[in-house]
């Protein structure tokens, strides 16, 4: 998940355009949990396929294509959800109407939690980002289930905390850290640098308006971004995806 908070300005030092940076050969990705601001390390997915195959009263499944609205903001809130296949945008907008996205949640992944915790409408929206399968578990039923079945309220917990350490270090990065390492931050968390999955080094075509979105800066600083890892050899991108080098940690790492 890659969440969207207002930025402050970085006093991190910029590298010059064209500047060489220091090899990362001798760094590993793990180093980057240690500094502030730049934890990759994602929530943890766990597969509840088999449970939720079985019959749960209170359950329901959908298909989505991709745009399609799961619920918007202000609606009721009264049921959890689950991303068997797909990807899911959640997004908030304020009282004079800007929008922000506050996450992009892949397949495994719960979503609308929060009417567990209280909450009675949405204080955000979800869309399908592609052709996705989504469960939806009435809150009733999801009570019931956490109740009725240990192993599996351990992992939604243990999955929770994983998310919830996630968002402090999405606040920390967008508070201390410059726009240029906060995109080059999310595009290796996009590839699973750094996290217990295998590094996916080609990552699926997503739109500059959508990392800006993202990060809290503009498309054309994103552009400008981009132009300068892919001159660097960081990344490499085209009409099929983007290529994620691990060198690209340099920026991250780079004070």
């Amino acid at each position: 998940m890659a969440t969207c908070f207002a930025t402050m300005k970085s006093s991190a030092s910029r590298i010059p355009l064209g500047q060489s940076l220091p090899s990362a050969a001798h760094h590993n990705l793990s180093l980057v949990s240690k500094k502030a601001g730049a934890l990759l390390k994602q929530g943890t997915a766990f597969d509840i396929q088999n449970l939720l195959a079985g019959f749960i009263a209170g359950k329901s499944q959908q298909e989505y294509v991709a745009g399609q609205s799961v619920f918007s903001q202000g609606d009721p809130a009264n049921a959890v959800f689950y991303i068997k296949s797909g990807k899911v945008k959640l997004t908030v907008v304020s009282m004079i109407g800007k929008e922000a996205v506050i996450a992009h949640l892949d397949a495994a992944s719960f979503f609308g939690e929060a009417c567990m915790a209280g909450e009675l409408h949405r204080s955000s929206s979800a869309h399908a980002l592609e052709a996705s399968t989504i469960i939806r578990i009435d809150r009733t039923a999801m009570q019931n289930l956490l109740q009725r079945e240990t192993k599996f309220a351990e992992q939604f917990l243990a999955y929770l905390l994983s998310r919830n350490n996630r968002m402090q270090a999405d606040l920390v990065d967008h508070l201390f850290n410059s726009s240029e390492k906060r995109l080059a931050r999310l595009l290796m968390m996009m590839a699973n640098f750094g996290q217990e999955s295998k590094p996916i080094p080609v990552i699926a075509k997503i739109s500059q308006e959508t990392l800006a979105e993202m990060i809290g800066t503009t498309r054309s600083r994103v552009s400008f971004f981009l132009n300068r890892f892919r001159d660097l050899g960081y990344v490499d991108y085209n009409s099929d995806g983007m290529h994620i080098n691990n060198s690209l940690v340099n920026v991250v790492l780079h004070d």
